[in-house]
């Protein structure tokens, strides 16, 4: 392996141990938003990982780069949980 494989195999391996799980979730529950949030934490882990194989990033880089998108993920999750669908549906 080359120096940034093993950011492909580990999140490969953290989607598809999701996925499983999120699979029995649904399977149990009939509920799919399990598998939206799986496949939307893995997106995000592999743009973190993507990031920092490409750029070198040191650990406080990556630290940093965590912090900022984790502050921006929950300004928009607070932002696009305010809606209320029922409302929007109705007209």
């Amino acid at each position: 392996m080359s120096g940034g494989d093993w950011s492909i195999v580990l999140g490969v391996i953290i989607f598809i141990i999701g996925i499983v799980f999120a699979t029995m979730y649904y399977l149990r529950y009939k509920k799919i938003f399990m598998i939206v949030y799986v496949a939307s934490v893995s997106t995000y882990i592999f743009s973190v990982f993507y990031l920092w194989d490409v750029f070198e990033l040191s650990k406080n880089w990556v630290m940093f780069m965590l912090m900022i998108s984790t502050v921006i993920m929950f300004f928009l999750g607070r932002y696009f949980g305010s809606f209320n669908l029922k409302r929007i549906s109705k007209k």
